[in-house]
Order: C-alpha cells, then structure tokens, then sequence
C-alpha cells in the first residue's frame, strides 16, 4: 500500500509518527535553545547590575577647579571668593532640589547659625587639608555640614 492509499484510507500511523517525532525534535531544540539564550542574557544582565556605577555628573565652571586652584584664586584675587561662594550656593541648591520628596526638605543653606562667611571659611579650611580633591567635592562636604546644622 502506497503512502498516499494509507492517507486516503486513514491508516496515517507509519506517516505520522515519524513527522511527530520529526517536528517534536525540532521544538525540543528551539525550546533549549531558548532557554539556554535566556540563561545566558540574565547572566549577563546580573552581571552589568553588580559592575554599574552611578554615573557622575561632569562638573563645569568654578566647581570644577580642584581645591588647590580655589585656594590659589582666592590668594591671587580675594573677591572671586564670591564667585565660588555663588557657585556652591548654587550647587547645593541643585543637591537639594534633587533629592526625593522627603528628604532635607526645610533645610536651610544660609542658616543664621551657619551663615555665608562661615560656609566660606568651611570651604578654604576644607580644601586646606583637602587639596587634591575637587572644589565640587568640598562644596558637597558643606552640604553634608549644613544638614547637620538643621539637625541641631
């Protein structure tokens, strides 16, 4: 009997079985296959989470001078001292503006307790023993110093 006299007759079993095994192969192989690509992209995935870095903002203007060119500024020419002051004000009020709701809100970058002049002192002094860092990072420290500041 032919295979097509077995299909027109109903009898499809020497037909059928083996295209069932056939085609039941070919989906066991892409099922694996995607499986084992799935693996492999989470794999990857966790592995990028557990380098990443939050990634800094680049600094401009003044606040990208290290601490030791403000201290060499402020030598050179006393008044830009309130260009940097300017500057950190400014900055922190970025910092304050960008945390979540909640967080330093009522905090006070020109408190009466810790007023301008003393957050410039704090920033000469900072950078005094902090030359090697970044304007930017001292101006960060007072913020840190402000926010104690409202604590009290």
């Amino acid at each position: 009997m032919s295979i097509e006299q077995r299909a027109s007759s109903g009898y499809v079993g020497d037909v059928a079985r083996p295209c069932a095994r056939l085609a039941g192969r070919r989906v066991g192989r892409l099922l694996g296959l995607l499986i084992l690509s799935s693996f492999a992209l989470l794999a990857a995935d966790a592995g990028r989470e557990l380098r990443a870095e939050a990634p800094r903002a680049r600094i401009v203007g003044l606040g990208a001078a290290t601490c030791q060119q403000f201290r060499d500024d402020v030598r050179s020419n006393p008044l830009v001292r309130r260009d940097y002051l300017a500057w950190a004000q400014g900055f922190m009020s970025g910092i304050l503006l960008g945390r979540p709701p909640g967080t330093d809100e009522g905090l006070d970058l020109n408190p009466v307790t810790f007023g301008l002049i003393s957050q410039l002192q704090f920033l000469e002094d900072h950078c005094a023993t902090h030359t090697s860092l970044d304007f930017s990072d001292a101006v960060e420290a007072l913020y840190k110093r402000l926010r104690q500041e409202g604590k009290m």
